[in-house]
């Protein structure tokens, strides 16, 4: 996010606005369409002295501050989790994307994956949800029959 560009937010073949860049670890492309609170974000910023003045799109310091602030939000909303920009990543391959019936070969590109075996890791994730929704289905089932 820190290394976020301005002119890596570009309309992709929709139409729509992407991020277009390339992904520092993996050195791999990566194109992800936006929402509507990513856009949101995006145009709250747009003015801060530091992204103009840098041309960066979010005025983020360090990932290592970033999660400082994370830790202080969770705080301040009684978040037992420990909220990290990976965790957000993390949420956005399950949540956003899997849970929603995005397919995974799309999330993998999204995320910029060399190997789609790299994102099955998140759809175990989903799996475990599934498996432990399911299970309080059946058990609010059996007490309805009992």
């Amino acid at each position: 996010m820190k290394k976020l560009s301005r002119n890596e937010i570009v309309p992709g073949i929709d139409g729509e606005q992407w991020i277009m860049t390339t992904r520092k670890k993996t050195e791999t492309s990566s194109k992800v369409p936006l929402l509507k609170p990513a856009l949101a974000i995006i145009e709250k910023y747009k003015d801060h002295p530091r992204c103009e003045n840098d041309g960066i799109v979010l005025p983020v310091l360090s990932n290592q501050k970033m999660n400082s602030y994370l830790k202080e939000i969770a705080k301040d909303c009684d978040i037992n989790q420990n909220l990290t920009f990976h965790l957000a990543r993390h949420t956005f391959a399950t949540t956003v994307t899997l849970t929603n019936g995005v397919p995974i070969e799309s999330v993998s590109k999204m995320l910029g994956h060399l190997d789609i075996k790299t994102t099955q890791h998140y759809a175990k994730v989903i799996d475990l949800k599934i498996s432990q929704d399911m299970r309080v289905l059946r058990k609010m089932l059996d007490e309805q029959v009992d």
